[in-house]
């Protein structure tokens, strides 16, 4: 519609021009166009609003005070419609939260403007969001915040919209993402978590990662012969000095399998040893692009064509298992498989065909909500499946710091192939590392047992470490173990002490 536009004003001119009326009435041409124009913008405006509060689309609400929120919403909207999931990128002023349906999701992407305030556009709805008592526990949304860490009240607008909606009952998808100046790490997280809303559909990084080379040193089946998926641990030795904490994060570069590159090459009738300008291979590239099923749009390109047009493949991230005094980077990767069987796209890379010895682009990002100071008081970690991942770099991180007497609440299906790290708890249990261990293998009887269910039946002690200063890590499942567990922790706590507990720094999670 645009281009039509555009066209009719020209053609309006030309008329103009070539007529030359009075200038009244090209005054009053002009301005009856002007108006056509933002009539045509508003209706548009309107149905994109009013198709997201109808629930034909996930609203991605942006508040902006320089564009830079508003870019990243549209972003994320085309990234979820790209995904098959309708989405709607609309100014914060254009959400009602009462017409909202119920369920609904929702996204929010909050720039934060002078000293803490919201953007100008964006003060009208906070004050009606504070100033209403709505019942929001329908409602699940997720927060990008964007700030500047150079300022004093950091996210302070994106971290107020957390606690409201919180506080009306909201569920929070994710935990809230803060981004300092548009830390590109923080938006890929972003882009994970938009991947999960639409189960975990292919996208492209907004930005290229800064991968660094890595050598995968041993990878070895932990859960041989379970009726659960593989679940693998993987050593990698950087090429370099590497350094990172108990809960950071490992993004890794996926690559195509080699056979489906030399299909498409040899479809293509390319040499995939052709060097291209940086130095590395056709076929080195195609290991890190996005490969269609249809090939006819790329008959006939040059190979620099043929990678301008596919985009690169998404990046995955893994909680560290390791630190770095441990000498390698360690992981634990679940095979996923599609429904059509097909492996997962970062674990099929992983597990099975990347050999040992194989190099693997891998990026340590820091995790900073996932991370605690070296003086916190005992752990209580709740996790499930490779969750025990995070909580076992902290486990060896409090054992490094000669800080003992931690609880572990760990979760997975079944007691003879999932006992997964299974000596190295025993001997923690056994030394008083670990002052209380307790797993749930939800197979192993009629009715299924979680961690969640251990965690309830232990409630008066869970308030006797609380109030010993204990800290709450939760990593694993957010569908189920997470919502679960924080649902239970408002109830034997009261949402009081839970947020009083986050706010702290005393209960932090890191779930997928």
């Amino acid at each position: 519609m645009k281009p039509l536009l555009a066209l009719a004003c020209l053609a309006l001119a030309a008329l103009l021009l070539w007529l030359q009326p009075p200038r009244e009435l090209s005054a009053l041409l002009a301005v009856l166009a002007w108006l056509g124009i933002c009539l045509h913008a508003w209706r548009q405006w309107r149905t994109g609003r009013s198709d997201a509060l109808r629930g034909n689309g996930l609203p991605v609400a942006y508040a902006s005070q320089g564009g830079q929120a508003r870019t990243i919403a549209e972003r994320s909207a085309a990234q979820l419609r790209g995904a098959g999931l309708p989405a709607q990128a609309l100014p914060l002023e254009a959400l009602d939260l009462r017409q909202l349906p119920q369920p609904a999701r929702l996204l929010l992407v909050a720039s934060t403007y002078g000293d803490g305030e919201a953007p100008d556009h964006a003060a009208r709805f906070e004050r009606q969001l504070l100033g209403q008592h709505l019942d929001l526990r329908p409602l699940e949304y997720a927060v990008l915040g964007l700030g500047d860490l150079q300022y004093p009240r950091f996210c302070a607008f994106a971290r107020r919209l957390d606690r409201r909606l919180r506080e009306l009952g909201a569920t929070p998808l994710f935990d809230r993402l803060e981004a300092d100046r548009a830390d590109p790490a923080v938006l890929r997280r972003w882009q994970q978590q938009l991947g999960q809303l639409a189960d975990n559909a292919p996208f492209s990084d907004w930005q290229a990662v800064d991968y660094q080379p890595w050598t995968l040193s041993r990878r070895q089946c932990l859960n041989p012969g379970s009726r659960g998926a593989p679940v693998f641990h993987l050593q990698l030795r950087p090429d370099a000095a590497a350094d990172w904490q108990a809960g950071d994060i490992a993004e890794i570069g996926p690559c195509q399998p080699p056979e489906r590159v030399a299909v498409l090459l040899a479809r293509l009738g390319l040499a995939g040893e052709a060097l291209q300008d940086d130095g590395h291979m056709l076929a080195w590239h195609l290991a890190r692009r996005q490969l269609p099923d249809d090939i006819q749009g790329l008959i006939g390109l040059s190979a620099a064509q043929l990678l301008e047009q596919l985009p690169r493949l998404p990046h995955r991230e893994y909680s560290i298992a390791s630190l770095p005094g441990d000498g390698h980077l360690e992981l634990l990767v679940r095979e996923m498989r599609h429904p059509d069987d097909r492996p997962g796209l970062g674990s099929g890379w992983l597990c099975r065909h990347a050999a040992p010895g194989e190099t693997i682009d891998l990026r340590v990002r820091a995790n900073p909500g996932f991370r605690l100071p070296a003086d916190c008081g005992p752990l209580i970690l709740i996790g499930n499946g490779t969750g025990l991942a995070s909580l076992r770099a902290h486990l060896r991180e409090r054992a490094r710091l000669g800080r003992h007497g931690h609880w572990l609440l760990y979760g997975e299906r079944n007691a003879v192939h999932d006992r997964v790290f299974a000596a190295e708890l025993e001997a923690w249990q056994h030394d008083g590392h670990l002052a209380r261990l307790d797993l749930a293998f939800s197979r192993d009887q009629a009715e299924p047992v979680y961690v969640q269910h251990l965690l309830r039946e232990a409630a008066d002690e869970l308030r006797a470490w609380l109030a010993r200063g204990a800290s709450l890590l939760v990593c694993g499942s957010l569908q189920g173990m997470g919502h679960e567990v924080d649902a239970l922790l408002h109830g034997l706590l009261g949402s009081a002490e839970v947020e009083r507990l986050r706010e702290a720094g005393r209960y932090r999670r890191d779930l997928y």
